[in-house]
């Protein structure tokens, strides 16, 4: 499972790509699927990320050795929406390993990223990226965690003494961070915290300093959240937390651009999720569609549930091709490219968005059966709901494509 498949253009895959997505999906099914369902609900599942790292899979989401080669996104998507057919469990316990680290195999030091990715790519850490906020979720640069200075050798902000270890830049011993992280996953189980805190260089999104938080730091608790679908997600309280410039993930004030970087990197893989629950549904339904006995024949003989499950195809289609196009582009120019913001965005939306689409439709198609505790539409009805709002809400993606689209206008005018 370590072989990588060979680049592609945006629009088909190789005979080995697509050799290997099977290989995967069948992975998923009668080696990970038996391990994500013996987990406990709403909890992180360590024998399924150990076996992860086992296969080699991690390592695809996360740099586990020097030279720390960037991830390549359509490598990325591709393990997505291939787990996320037979196994979204494992598909997104691996993907969370990969946002957790992402920042960290971006901007971390060497003793940072020696330390936490290669514990994270064997699946002996879990690794998670605390950005959202009680009153910050999709408008990210309106953080409010402070990371408040510290003066070496005196009285932090908690109270305490000053932390012990930090760097001298600007007479400042450190930081301590004092508020509410939620909706974070991995949380609180998490071996390690991507944090983003605000240190105040300038308002909005330049005043945000990314830090590495190991979950043993005093002052850092958690409680989980009881979600629809059941995963690891909580909520982290920082009661005067310190962290010294060896925390540091990147320079203060940059933190922003860092999370940016990252999920430039992880939209459109949201998307190839997303494009794989959508998948496994509409299969689902053209087999149920095939067999099911009605009005004389079969369903598929209607003309209605053929054009429903004829719409579902190309709908599912056209946005797993805007995922490797986004992916491809990634690669090519990476997370600083021209267009990569903007096709990110366009995959996520129109990904996530047909994917409610057909999982809804294939359940209309099964009718009550698929409401079933313990049927895969059901399990697919109650998965396919929450990636429509994490990482960037559809929303969001819509307004940062606007954004985009009147950079482009702007620039146009300018050198007509």
């Amino acid at each position: 499972m370590t072989t990588t498949p060979p680049p592609t253009s945006s629009f088909a895959l190789t005979p080995e790509q697509r050799a290997w997505c099977a290989q995967l999906r069948v992975l998923g099914a009668e080696r990970l699927a038996p391990l994500a369902a013996e987990g406990e609900a709403g909890r992180v599942n360590r024998p399924l990320l150990r076996d992860l790292g086992e296969l080699g899979l991690l390592a695809r989401a996360v740099p586990g050795a020097p030279p720390w080669r960037r991830v390549a996104a359509l490598d990325l998507c591709l393990l997505r929406e291939s787990l996320a057919y037979s196994c979204p469990e494992a598909e997104t316990a691996l993907a969370l390993q990969g946002l957790g680290a992402g920042p960290v195999a971006d901007v971390g030091t060497a003793e940072q990223r020696a330390r936490w990715l290669p514990a994270v790519a064997t699946g002996e850490a879990v690794a998670a990226f605390a950005l959202s906020e009680p009153d910050a979720g999709s408008d990210a640069a309106a953080l409010a965690l402070r990371a408040e200075p510290e003066v070496r050798g005196g009285k932090g902000a908690g109270g305490g003494d000053g932390v012990e270890g930090a760097g001298e830049t600007g007479g400042t011993g450190g930081w301590r961070l004092t508020g509410t992280k939620t909706w974070i996953s991995n949380a609180p189980w998490a071996d390690f915290y991507t944090v983003f805190a605000r240190t105040g260089e300038a308002p909005g999104s330049r005043g945000v300093t990314a830090f590495l938080v190991p979950a043993d730091r005093p002052g850092l608790s958690g409680e989980p959240l009881d979600m629809l679908a059941p995963h690891a997600l909580g909520t982290l309280t920082f009661d005067a937390v310190p962290v010294t410039r060896a925390d540091l993930l990147g320079e203060p004030g940059e933190g922003f651009r860092v999370a940016m970087r990252t999920l430039n990197l992880f939209r459109p893989s949201v998307g190839a999720f997303a494009v794989g629950m959508a998948q496994a549904a509409l299969d689902a339904s053209l087999a149920h569609a095939g067999r099911r006995p009605a009005f004389g024949g079969v369903l598929r003989d209607l003309q209605a549930v053929s054009h429903q499950l004829a719409e579902m195809a190309t709908r599912t289609e056209a946005a797993r091709l805007l995922v490797y196009a986004a992916a491809c582009a990634y690669d090519s120019e990476g997370a600083g490219g021209e267009d990569v913001a903007l096709r990110a965005a366009m995959a996520k939306l129109l990904a996530t968005e047909t994917a409610q689409y057909v999982v809804d439709a294939a359940v209309q198609i099964h009718g009550a059966a698929a409401l079933q505790r313990g049927h895969l539409l059901e399990h697919l009805y109650r998965e396919v709901r929450a990636p429509r709002i994490y990482e960037g809400a559809s929303e969001v993606q819509r307004t940062l494509i606007a954004k985009e689209l009147y950079k482009e206008t702007h620039k146009e005018a300018r050198h007509p």
